[in-house]
């Protein structure tokens, strides 16, 4: 396998007094596609929250690229290259999509190569470039799970975790998404996938963990967990 980008060790945290994150621990090694699959309210956004450390991890430990970034700011951990693309996309409605683009390059100052990225994004998703300077709230939400992607893209990842790009997207949308993030991995980016979709996150990825209340309760190849007769049952509804 090749080199591990990602770790996390043991980690808790939570809101308040309350804990969702029982002592997760799962790896993502470069050049995967790693999913992320469970209930509602098992803890999967709470899980990339704590990555990121948007929230604050209680215990545990989160090591990118061979060194622990506890405690750092958000930001921080946007130049290590770890990346988020949040649930509910996020964009800015009030901003064009143009606009929308190049706040994601914010922390960047190489203006030739933040031009380049800008390209590379209008050719994934073209309907962007289209409409650069649409206000981002008048996109559907496909287009604007595009817009939250390529926005992400703009920082220039070395990991992108992915929370429910498929959510409240019509089918068609949905599958362009999904490719769009084979294109990127089959272009070395290495991919953290948390969806309810479990169907379409397994044949996607190349390992899958399933996350139960707080806690990992298996994981392992993805073919494997889409042959299994829990992940079947719960899961797939078979």
């Amino acid at each position: 396998m090749s080199e591990s980008l990602l770790e996390v060790r043991e980690l808790h945290a939570g809101y308040g007094s309350i804990e969702v994150l029982r002592g997760i621990s799962l790896h993502v090694a470069a050049g995967e596609i790693v999913s992320l699959i469970g209930s509602n309210g098992a803890g999967k956004s709470t899980t990339l929250m704590s990555i990121s450390q948007v929230v604050e991890p209680w215990r545990g430990d989160v090591r990118f690229r061979g060194e622990s970034i506890i405690g750092l700011r958000p930001d921080e951990v946007i130049r290590r290259g770890l990346v988020q693309v949040p649930e509910g996309r996020r964009v800015f409605p009030r901003m064009t999509v143009l606009e929308n683009l190049t706040i994601g390059a914010f922390l960047r100052d190489d203006a030739a190569e933040i031009a380049q990225d800008l390209h590379k994004v209008y050719e994934l998703f073209s309907v962007l470039k289209d409409r650069s300077s649409q206000y981002a709230g008048t996109l559907s939400g496909g287009e604007q799970q595009m817009l939250a992607i390529g926005r992400a893209l703009m920082s220039k990842p070395r990991l992108l975790m992915m929370d429910e790009p498929s959510m409240g997207i019509a089918p068609i949308l949905v599958t362009r998404i999904f490719s769009a993030i084979r294109q990127l991995n089959s272009e070395g980016l290495t991919v953290l996938l948390v969806e309810q979709n479990a169907r379409a996150a397994l044949g996607l990825s190349t390992r899958g963990y399933v996350l139960e209340t707080g806690s990992v309760g298996f994981g392992g190849p993805s073919s494997e967990l889409l042959s299994d007769p829990r992940i079947r049952s719960a899961y797939l509804g078979e």
